[in-house]
């Protein structure tokens, strides 16, 4: 039994308000009887705290749904001017929208690789395949070098180097296995120069005949120039630049002695030598140029 809302519960037992010598009873007498001014104002008291619960509940409830009002505010001002309260599923995929800290993709240009270098061909006879002759290495009648013009008056080739050698040089050739030996002869104002380009397996080989160089190269006659070097001094020079060992002698066409203190002589014989040096390099780039535009293999 109980008086309003939230009244006391009847007990059986116990000190507590809802049991025997609690605020609901009377002390004496046998028969108890109810205290019904006291429990009025208990059930009073209770309708109070009721209506304070109630308060204090509206009071969050109303602070809840302000600050949910302020916080759609803050979103909307920090956003655009066009901001809407579209489903999330009228957004664009995340998928698609592009990530600020994906790196670019590098790119590549389709470049040729560039050419090999021409001393890669003539430094060695497996790959020094271009055709090889007197022709090829002295293709041009008139030539002019560091501003001196020359006539190419003759040419020849000699498969036994020795031939075209004296007996300071042929030795020489022979030793370190030459292959072929081309001259050709040049003239200019009363001078002739026979420039020697002698073949060998490798750049070690005509290195070492660089080295082990003894005088002389026979002079070459013919086309108008006569016999010249034959039993005069000369100029002359021995170099080598990949599988090739080149030289040169150089005198006078009228059989006079070129000494040391002949500069003409000397100059043409030098002449001679940077021709020659031209001439393997500029068959290094043509073989060269040949392998960079080849087509590449399947």
């Amino acid at each position: 039994m109980s008086f309003g809302q939230g009244g006391p519960q009847w007990g059986s037992q116990g000190g507590g308000p809802g049991g025997p010598g609690g605020p609901g009873w009377n002390a004496g007498g046998s028969t108890p009887t109810p205290d019904w001014a006291e429990l009025a104002d208990e059930a009073e008291r209770r309708r109070t705290r009721r209506r304070r619960w109630l308060l204090a509940g509206g009071g969050a409830l109303a602070t809840a749904a302000v600050a949910g009002i302020v916080a759609v505010a803050v979103v909307n001002e920090g956003g655009s001017q066009g901001a809407s309260d579209k489903p999330s599923d009228s957004l664009p995929p995340s998928s698609s929208i592009p990530s600020d800290d994906k790196e670019p993709e590098p790119t590549f240009k389709n470049e040729p690789p560039p050419p090999p270098p021409p001393k890669d061909f003539i430094s060695d006879a497996k790959r020094d395949k271009a055709p090889l002759s007197a022709d090829t290495l002295y293709p041009n009648k008139k030539v002019t070098v560091n501003g001196h013009p020359y006539e190419l008056a003759k040419t020849s080739t000699s498969e036994n180097c020795a031939d075209a050698a004296h007996s300071g040089l042929g030795p020489v050739l022979t030793r370190n296995k030459c292959d072929t030996l081309y001259r050709a002869t040049y003239t200019h104002d009363g001078l002739a120069v026979t420039v020697g380009i002698a073949v060998f397996a490798d750049t070690k080989t005509a290195a070492q005949v660089k080295k082990d160089y003894q005088p002389n190269l026979v002079a070459l006659p013919g086309g108008g120039v006569p016999d010249f070097c034959r039993t005069v001094t000369c100029r002359t020079t021995a170099n080598s630049l990949g599988r090739y060992a080149y030289f040169t002698i150089a005198g006078r066409t009228n059989g006079k002695a070129s000494g040391a203190g002949d500069k003409e002589a000397q100059q043409a014989a030098l002449d001679g030598s940077n021709y020659a040096y031209a001439r393997i390099l500029e068959r290094g780039r043509s073989q060269s140029s040949d392998a960079a535009q080849a087509p590449e293999p399947d």
